[in-house]
């Protein structure tokens, strides 16, 4: 056995990617509880039983509708190298997630889903997992987070300012259901302390 994880050991260190190994070091997360101003929560990485809960989530903020559908959630979550995707939980119930993809070429972090469900808004769930992925893409060494939100989302435009993130353009029509335009925004984590 301990031949056997030696040669592991040293056939990683001659033939696999360093940049692959410390992606697979930092996006293995373990399950764990977090406490969020005051409150315990359950700190996951998302699976495909996740789901129909994510869905329920995007219903109850995106007025019915679901952004994304339960096909493109599922190829989200079987690409396990360059998408981390985390579900909070409390006392069981998925009350929030944030998924983002990784781009080992350009350094870049990008945020494709933050949601909490309304009853658990305003309470730093989104901060958390914002901040979250930021301290996972810089163990990365990847130089930006960027994001899009709506124009509208006001709200959500000042928590990622208050992160740091600056406005980075408009993507006009940008949105699928109703052509709402998107803010770009970007975080350089090179610049955080």
């Amino acid at each position: 056995m301990i031949m056997l994880k030696k040669f592991r050991e040293w056939f990683n260190q001659q033939f696999y990617n360093k940049e692959v190994q410390l992606r697979e070091r930092y996006l293995d997360i373990k399950n764990h509880d977090v406490e969020i101003n005051g409150i315990e929560y359950f700190l996951a990485k998302a699976m495909i039983p996740d789901i129909p809960e994510i869905l329920g989530i995007e219903r109850a903020v995106y007025g019915g509708q679901t952004p994304w559908d339960d096909r493109a959630f599922r190829t989200e979550l079987m690409r396990k190298t360059d998408r981390l995707y985390l579900v909070l939980r409390r006392n069981d119930w998925l009350v929030a997630f944030i998924g983002c993809s990784l781009n080992d070429h350009t350094k870049d972090c990008h945020i494709t889903n933050v949601a909490v469900a309304p009853n658990f808004q305003n309470h730093g769930l989104g901060y958390f997992l914002v901040t979250t992925i930021i301290k996972k893409a810089r163990q990365l060494q990847y130089v930006k987070v960027t994001l899009e939100v709506r124009v509208s989302n006001t709200r959500a435009q000042k928590l990622y300012r208050d992160i740091g993130f600056v406005d980075n353009g408009i993507k006009k029509d940008y949105y699928f259901n109703d052509r709402e335009d998107a803010l770009n925004m970007v975080l350089d984590i090179t610049k955080i302390g």
